[in-house]
């Protein structure tokens, strides 16, 4: 089932060329190209490293939003996301 975003960096999956690729190839609906490529991920870091790398990214697509903003939105959203949830 594919996911509504990318269950790393929660950047939404709303084209099939975001969507990152299994060991075998195919597409994997859960998370994007730079996260997920041939079934590993692509960068092997914490959760407050991701929410770093993402935050110059949102502030780019998101005019007006502040750092700390973009920060917080991250600090509430990743940690329910696949990667990051806690069993």
């Amino acid at each position: 089932m594919r996911e509504d975003f990318c269950q790393s960096c929660g950047m939404p999956l709303a084209e099939d060329t975001l969507l990152g690729t299994n060991a075998d190839g195919t597409k994997n609906g859960e998370y994007c190209k730079y996260c997920m490529k041939d079934g590993e991920f692509v960068d092997d870091i914490s959760m407050e490293e991701m929410i770093e790398k993402c935050i110059p990214m949102m502030l780019d697509e998101n005019t007006g939003m502040t750092e700390h903003s973009a920060r917080t939105m991250m600090s509430t959203f990743l940690p329910g996301l696949k990667r990051w949830k806690r069993s």
